[in-house]
């Protein structure tokens, strides 16, 4: 049995088959998931698991270079944007619109859905290569 990390079979599976520019998405549990998506669902209730300790528990396993969160998020939920920006302070961060980024997880290898309610609660990462540049300002929790 894995001693630690993310334990969900699934999640563990696609992290560890993440390469460099790959991109997936968290998302909050009434993001509208495309069918075609790989979905890997890890919503029990209201708040469980909530975003944060979902990111928490995938940035233990992997680098990301680049974030993309909806435009709306600022306005819409703003404590939960001002997390975010504070944990990928080194890292690109891309605001769009929430229509361009439903369309972009048409586009993405698999998609994390949370338990989370607060609106807007999504986000899109690119993995990063192991390279130094990358992993030095990364201690992000």
């Amino acid at each position: 049995m894995k001693k630690f990390g993310v334990l969900n079979k699934d999640l563990s599976g696609e992290l560890a088959g993440l390469g460099h520019m790959d991109e997936f998405i968290i998302c909050d549990a009434g993001f509208p998931i495309p069918k075609e998506a790989k979905r890997i669902d890890l919503a029990l209730t209201k708040g469980l698991p909530g975003f944060m300790d979902t990111l928490k528990a995938i940035l233990s396993e992997v680098v990301v270079e680049k974030v993309i969160v909806a435009e709306e998020t600022e306005k819409v939920s703003p404590e939960f944007f001002e997390q975010l920006r504070d944990i990928f302070k080194y890292q690109e961060f891309v605001l769009i619109p929430h229509s361009e980024f439903k369309n972009k997880s048409k586009e993405v290898k698999f998609i994390v859905r949370t338990g989370e309610f607060i609106p807007y609660a999504n986000m899109l990462l690119v993995a990063a290569s192991q390279a130094d540049e990358f992993k030095k300002n990364f201690d992000l929790f």
